[in-house]
């Protein structure tokens, strides 16, 4: 029996929100698109950079105006989003603590302009509770042709249930 699935994701540029939809083709779950007020992030990618570090410094976190269902019969959540500064950006950041009674399995995936830092490590430290599994990161080039990469990381996945 293939596992239920939620995908959530996150994307500033929509590089993000190109690779969900990939993988939501592969593994057939359903799809939740994180938002946040449209003022929250200038357009600029350098002056977004500066909003999120001080979101972070101040631990204010951009409210999120996507509604979470219910993940009780969730057996798998795949969190993505962009690689903010090599850490998790801060709308991502927001969902994650919502997992606080969350106790199953998740995996991140991320897109990346080549440098992912300590992405992973970083989204791990954020879910103590849950077991986390490997995740998938791509560059913004990566993302045209993702399917290979999706379908090997889906099935490495699956297989390790």
């Amino acid at each position: 029996m293939a596992p239920k699935v939620l995908i959530v994701d996150y994307s500033w540029s929509q590089t993000t929100a190109q690779l969900a939809t990939v993988i939501q083709q592969v593994t057939g779950g359903e799809r939740l698109k994180l938002t946040v007020a449209p003022d929250t992030f200038p357009t600029d990618m350098y002056a977004t950079s500066d909003v999120a570090k001080q979101q972070l410094a101040t631990g204010h976190l951009p409210a999120l105006t996507a509604t979470l269902p219910s993940l009780a019969n969730v057996d798998l959540i795949l969190v993505g989003g962009p690689v903010w500064s090599g850490q998790v950006a801060t709308p991502v950041r927001s969902f994650l603590q919502q997992l606080v009674d969350f106790k199953g399995t998740v995996a991140p995936f991320y897109t990346d302009a080549g440098t992912p830092g300590g992405y992973e490590a970083d989204f791990a430290s954020l879910v103590p509770q849950a077991t986390v599994k490997p995740g998938l990161g791509l560059t913004a080039s990566e993302v045209a042709h993702a399917k290979s990469a999706v379908t090997t990381w889906w099935q490495g996945l699956v297989a390790a249930k």
